[in-house]
């Protein structure tokens, strides 16, 4: 049976989680932004509605933080990670950026079933948030998996 977590392991984890959801913020923002074109426009409101969720997650991980007696980063500890969610060079490439939100949303699918699992037999409240922030990021993952092939199939 693995060593349950400490709490100091949970807040790091947490911590990591935090800096993803604000990072898709700042890369969401740009993308929605610099889109252009007739078949960008239901991706650029999908990502202005994602930007307000994963702003949201980044507020309830914080608030997890300070209860744990963590504390939460400021900007000059910010490391970029989500290469493939940049904005492309070309402001119609709608697939690239569809194809960055779902690597996004992967990854923030695969944190918090690590931080579940973390948290197990240690730290209900954390484990509950992250469940319910998991079921968010499934759901961001099945839209923009279905937008993908919807866009591949009128390529």
């Amino acid at each position: 049976m693995a060593k349950a977590a400490t709490r100091q392991q949970i807040v790091r984890a947490l911590i990591r989680s935090y800096w993803m959801e604000i990072e898709a913020v700042l890369n969401y923002l740009a993308n929605s932004i610099h889109l252009d074109g007739v078949r960008a426009e239901e991706i650029k409101k999908s990502l202005t509605t994602e930007v307000q969720d994963e702003l949201l997650h980044a507020t309830s991980l914080g608030n997890r933080i300070k209860e744990l007696g963590g504390t939460l980063p400021g900007s000059m500890q910010f490391r970029a990670a989500q290469k493939k969610l940049q904005p492309p060079e070309d402001p119609t490439d709608v697939i690239s950026v569809i194809e960055g939100v779902i690597a996004a949303e992967e990854s923030a699918c695969a944190e918090y079933n690590a931080t579940i699992a973390m948290c197990e037999g240690r730290d209900y409240v954390t484990q509950d948030l992250c469940v319910r922030l998991l079921a968010d990021e499934e759901h961001h993952l099945r839209i923009f998996r279905g937008f993908l092939k919807e866009y591949k199939k009128g390529r």
